[in-house]
């Protein structure tokens, strides 16, 4: 496509869905030439620094070398083949390379097509091992208040029961079991009271619970709260107390983003079953994975079924594949610790000032993660507006404005995304919604 062409923005406008935006009153949307680096080209003429790594997934920036030598490659081979009896080289080799970067029990691997898929995959594996078992009374889940896990129908049945985006299905919902969000920060004193409170829910709750499924260490979407690795470390102690399986969902924390490989090495537990997604293929394509344990593949697959109930067309998607492998390989070539521990700091550095603000409430960083949480719900349309004046890419939501960017980012580009920040909320307060 000629990138010179105008984008039809008012056919964008009168016919496309953006996400969760109205179609009636739709939210600005800004046409992109092209992106390369961690530097997104709008078609105007801005060259806007990424702090969002695409939702979190563009680890590596955009249009990298090896990243387009291994689609370009698996491209001339083929693009697609059905994964129903037939399999191939780019699946095999990368579900070799999440067997050997997961925790140690999970060994086996169904590869998804998004995020919320693989938590719909996850869900299936719990109930369907209980009912394999000859065990048909674990029909709900168990889960913080806070949290969300995707946009299918099982996946938002576990998302915040009240404040999440999802709200207005309960009804339509399963009902499960939600317990305390998590409330002790991850750099403060765990508060022991929280384990006593998850012990009386599965006291009371553990006969009907198959699963509990948790954000290892960050809970994202509802509302970035970085938690005490304590938390997790009882909930895991619980569940093999009360033979309920945990679901760790890594699709926004795995691949280094919280410090460590995988959030749950902050607890140094392993999960029963565990999702990864996003920075998976390294932004490319969509694709997910369930990992799981043998115990539970082998119940499942001995029971009355024989076979986990699912399988997309898509599964297994070769270019996806190809991809994520390249993505891998150049995580570990690249020095990830390295690169989180550097935005670490100047993230901490560049954000700080923020903390001085009238309008925020708290400035907190975790691994390549930083948040500035504010007083009251942004603007998003003019903080956005706002934002592209000052040459960066930041979309917040809610009294959220964070950043996530891309591995290669700079000390200097996050220093003009901290400053960029900083300057919006001194120079311009309307950005914030203070009816």
């Amino acid at each position: 496509m000629n990138n010179k062409q105008p984008i039809d923005i008012e056919f964008d406008k009168n016919h496309i869905w953006h996400p969760y935006t109205s179609m009636t009153k739709p939210l600005p949307v800004y046409p992109v030439s092209h992106a390369e680096e961690n530097f997104i080209y709008l078609q105007s003429g801005e060259k806007l620094t990424d702090g969002m790594a695409s939702w979190w997934s563009a680890i590596h920036g955009y249009n990298h070398p090896r990243l387009n030598e291994a689609v370009t490659k698996q491209l001339a081979k083929m693009s697609h083949i059905m994964f129903g009896g037939l399999t191939h080289e780019p699946a095999v080799e990368l579900c070799k390379l999440l067997v050997a970067m997961t925790p140690e029990p999970l060994q086996k691997v169904f590869l998804a097509d998004s995020g919320s898929v693989s938590v719909e995959v996850a869900i299936k594996m719990a109930l369907q091992y209980w009912l394999s078992q000859g065990v048909k009374g674990k029909s709900k889940l168990m889960t913080p208040n806070k949290g969300y896990h995707g946009d299918t129908f099982a996946a938002m049945s576990v998302c915040d029961p009240v404040n999440s985006m999802h709200s207005m299905y309960q009804g339509f919902l399963p009902q499960h079991v939600f317990v305390p969000a998590p409330q002790s920060g991850f750099f403060e004193h765990f508060d022991e009271n929280e384990a006593h409170t998850l012990r009386d829910y599965f006291v009371r709750h553990h006969h009907e619970v198959a699963a509990f499924i948790v954000e290892p260490i960050v809970q994202n979407a509802g509302g970035m709260n970085f938690y005490h690795p304590d938390y997790l470390k009882t909930v895991r102690t619980l569940c093999d107390e009360f033979n309920i399986l945990l679901i760790c969902d890594e699709i926004a924390t795995g691949f280094g983003r919280t410090g460590t490989l995988f959030a749950v090495e902050h607890a140094n537990i392993n999960p029963d079953i565990m999702c990864i997604g996003k920075a998976l293929t390294g932004g490319y394509m969509t694709l997910s994975a369930t990992l799981t344990t043998n115990k539970i593949a082998i119940g499942i697959s001995e029971g009355e079924a024989g076979v986990l109930m699912h399988g997309p067309t898509f599964m297994g998607n070769p270019l996806a594949c190809a991809v994520a492998c390249a993505s891998i390989e150049l995580l570990q070539a690249n020095n990830w610790q390295n690169q989180v521990a550097v935005l670490n700091k100047t993230l901490n550095d560049s954000l700080l000032p923020c903390q001085a603000l009238e309008s925020v409430i708290n400035v907190r960083v975790l691994g390549a993660i930083g948040v500035v949480e504010v007083s009251h719900c942004v603007d998003v349309a003019l903080i956005q507006q706002r934002f592209i004046e000052y040459g960066v890419w930041i979309r917040p939501f809610g009294r959220l404005i964070y950043l996530m960017p891309p591995y290669i980012s700079t000390p200097d580009d996050i220093k003009q995304l901290g400053q960029a920040i900083f300057d919006v909320l001194t120079q311009y307060p309307e950005v914030l919604k203070r009816e």
